[in-house]
């Protein structure tokens, strides 16, 4: 017989256990799964929609291992075989641990917050690989609600993450209280990419996942020496326990949130460009010779994200992109094409800011709609229920 237990752990978690007390076998999920490798960041974006896909029509289950961002690029690209215990999510959202093959399973898809080729030992995407694109996510750095601290420069960071005690940055010279990732996280990359400190020379405690960088400075008995960094819909669904900084890039004269100010969720720094640490997520999967995925369900759950595939009756992607703490493309005014990359101004085809702000902060100025004929000649197309701009 199943049953549900409760673990302990940063926020609500569950196994899935038999009667003799081992998670069920992820083999075991009907429909047969796909198999996920790379960071914990995008762990609750993945929550929103694989919940909604386990109960749709038709489902589709997925599996994820989250041990970095750069284990997942290399694992797909070296056919390393994931073995132990991974994640999934039933229709009520809950996460459930299963247990893979003793043999292992061969990897369907990587997710990574930064491109392949800025993890270590990756200079090109091998042939039969492609790379799909995401919604944008913001990396940040964080410090207990209990601290006083508020911003913090690029080159503040450097000293700080680069040197530690050495650095003399106070209040952030206890290295006891610096927690950091390693070189296969996508926030640890950036930070680095951003700051100059090589990503595998960050001083500090590694907490080996998001949740445990935000538990280690959530906890902090020295709170005005706590700092750490994550990726950025991890610290908005934590900000009952941290606080994100505004960050001073390279060139620039003060410090961005990436919103608006440091309690709204618009996002508005980084889809105007003025935040500088944020990406899009990026997937690798096998493909044929049409450079779309083998895998035909690797091929959907790529395609909900990338706009390509549409998603089921009854599952919303932008809704559980936004939800999930990260930006649809179809919301940004700006873009890049490389990791902390030059920002141009950018055009969506299908523009999604009112929606996007009416779903992460509860309201809009947009004039809501059903038909283009309720819209001004300002904002003349109705989409996703507000009157747009084009």
């Amino acid at each position: 017989m199943l049953q549900r237990v409760a673990t302990t752990g940063l926020g609500a978690a569950f196994l899935l256990i038999s009667g003799n007390g081992l998670a069920a076998p992820c083999a075991d999920l009907v429909p047969a799964p796909i198999y996920g490798l790379g960071g914990s960041a995008t762990k609750p974006l993945f929550a929103k929609l694989a919940s909604k896909l386990a109960a749709a029509t038709p489902a589709l289950n997925v599996v994820y291992q989250a041990p970095g961002a750069c284990v997942g690029v290399n694992g797909l690209f070296g056919g390393t075989k994931i073995t132990g215990t991974a994640s999934h999510w039933d229709a009520a959202g809950t996460e459930i641990q299963c247990t893979l093959p003793d043999a292992g399973v061969d990897v369907d898809f990587a997710s990574s917050g930064n491109s392949a080729t800025s993890c270590p030992g990756v200079s090109a995407i091998p042939a039969g690989f492609g790379d799909f694109l995401g919604p944008v996510n913001a990396f940040t750095l964080i410090v207990p609600n209990a601290s006083s601290q508020t911003s913090i420069s690029s080159e503040a960071a450097y000293f700080v993450f680069g040197f530690g005690q050495q650095g003399q940055v106070a209040p952030w010279v206890d290295e006891s209280q610096i927690y950091r990732r390693d070189a296969n996280s996508a926030a640890q990359l950036f930070i680095a990419l951003n700051t100059g400190v090589p990503a595998e020379k960050f001083k500090g405690i590694d907490t080996k996942t998001n949740s445990g960088t935000v538990t280690g400075v959530a906890q902090s008995a020295k709170p005005e020496a706590a700092i750490g960094l994550v990726s950025g819909e991890v610290a908005d669904a934590n900000r009952d326990k941290v606080r994100i900084l505004a960050y001073q890039a390279p060139g620039q004269r003060c410090g961005f949130w990436p919103d608006s100010s440091a309690t709204s969720y618009d996002k508005k720094s980084v889809r105007d460009g003025q935040y500088a640490i944020w990406a899009p997520l990026h997937f690798f999967s096998k493909v044929g010779v049409d450079k779309k995925p083998v895998n035909p369900d690797v091929a959907k759950w790529i395609g909900y994200f990338s706009g390509e595939v549409d998603a089921p009756a009854g599952v919303n992607v932008l809704e559980a992109e936004i939800k999930g703490g990260t930006i649809p493309r179809c919301a940004m005014n700006v873009w890049r094409e490389a990791d902390i990359g030059p920002i141009s101004k950018y055009r969506p085809d299908k523009p999604c800011g009112c929606y996007f702000d009416s779903v992460a902060t509860g309201k809009t100025s947009c004039t809501a709609c059903t038909t283009n004929e309720q819209c001004s000649a300002a904002s003349p197309v109705c989409r996703y229920g507000f009157c747009e701009a084009r």
